[in-house]
């Protein structure tokens, strides 16, 4: 009997399309001209880049991350670039490297999810964002990546909670593969948590510390937060099918090293939601308050009915960020979590001058929880969860 292939469309995300607010129409004439030429500059680049590294004989490849959805729905990313013939998609590297990932823009993908084709039935254009070309309102056995190389798609499939595996495939390369997390139905409670000094330490205030940490740094020495991995692993004791969504401004150049991360220190798996650097297909870069503020939005679009525990630290703007969800989406998010950093971790001043640029604990109604360690967060947090159980 033949397999009936799974349906799948192009959908309006974070990756291609601005939020309301952020689309370049509605920005005045000089940011509507800078970021032109920005885009304009980076299109450049990306022309060069792509004539010398095929000219080494990199070849057109994917880069899969892992994907999420419920059990109606699955949302399927990758990126294509161009990758040396003998390197292995999503292995660990120095996060230079990652950033000279060159995009492989409208490239041809094969999916399957579990061993079963993925056919989309609608291709969009992403520079109109969600008008669909009609043209191509047809069933095909491939789908078309964006000008930066990335692939957003929802799979339209019944699948049974837990984890599946997704596979991906360009003309004239082997298969690569990811796994999908599939939510229960009636799953109450999600985390959705920063990664940068929230789990992992970098130092992201003092830019120059961040900058080595994330660039020139063994992903292999990359230290933990103390306690915070327990602290994790405690919530998902407490609810035992509650999925873990990790938002970074980090860039998809360095997936594979965060992912690595979460596995090596014992972090609860799940999907990570990164930051794109090519400015092209949302006309600029998103900053790290809409980054995170617009894949919160896309989440609780995702999940309804599942309510939100947010964890971060007051390192950058995370206490404001989640008080602006809190408020956005009254009765969704059921706690707040900020690890303080030290006076050091903060400023490079911070030790001389006594001083910190960490925020204060975020005005909302929602409970907020601080402490310095997983270990001081688990001390009040912990017993407050417990009730929800």
């Amino acid at each position: 009997m033949a397999t009936v292939p799974i349906p799948a469309r192009h959908v309006v995300t974070t990756f291609d399309a601005a939020s309301k607010h952020e689309q370049i129409d509605v920005k005045p004439l000089p940011v509507r001209i800078f970021r032109r030429i920005v885009t304009g500059v980076f299109s450049l680049w990306a022309k060069i880049s792509t004539t010398i590294v095929t000219n080494l004989n990199w070849r057109q490849q994917v880069e899969p991350y892992v994907g999420y959805g419920t059990s109606n729905f699955s949302r399927l990313i990758c990126r294509t670039v161009y990758e040396p013939l003998r390197r292995k998609p999503g292995a660990l590297m120095r996060g230079w490297r990652g950033m000279l990932a060159v995009p492989a823009p409208k490239v041809k993908v094969k999916l399957s999810i579990d061993g079963v084709p993925v056919e989309t039935v609608q291709v969009g254009t992403s520079e109109v964002y969600d008008r669909v070309d009609r043209f191509r309102e047809r069933s095909i056995d491939y789908a078309v990546s964006d000008s930066a190389g990335y692939l957003d798609l929802v799979a339209d499939r019944a699948l049974e909670p837990g984890i599946h595996h997704v596979s991906y495939q360009v003309e004239g390369r082997h298969a690569v593969n990811s796994n999908l997390f599939t939510i229960a139905p009636g799953t109450r409670v999600g985390v959705i948590s920063d990664v940068d000094d929230t789990i992992m330490i970098t130092q992201a205030p003092t830019l120059w510390k961040a900058a080595y940490n994330l660039l020139l740094l063994n992903p292999q020495k990359r230290a933990s937060v103390p306690g915070m991995a327990v602290l994790f692993n405690r919530i998902a004791d407490i609810f035992p099918d509650a999925p873990f969504f990790y938002l970074s401004t980090s860039p998809w150049n360095v997936e594979s090293s965060i992912r690595h991360f979460i596995e090596n220190y014992g972090f609860p798996a799940g999907p990570l939601l990164l930051r794109d650097l090519d400015p092209r297909p949302k006309t600029f870069i998103p900053s790290g308050v809409q980054h995170k503020l617009e894949y919160a939005e896309q989440l609780m679009g995702d999940f309804p009915d599942m309510k939100f525990i947010l964890i971060g630290d007051d390192g950058q703007k995370d206490p404001t960020t989640y008080a602006t969800i809190a408020k956005r989406y009254p009765g969704r998010v059921l706690a707040i979590g900020i690890r303080q950093l030290s006076p050091r971790e903060s400023s490079p001043l911070g030790p001389v001058r006594g001083m910190t640029q960490s925020q204060p604990s975020p005005v909302t109604d929602v409970p907020v929880f601080t402490g310095t360690t997983g270990a001081n967060l688990m001390k009040t947090m912990l017993p407050y969860l417990r009730q929800f159980a």
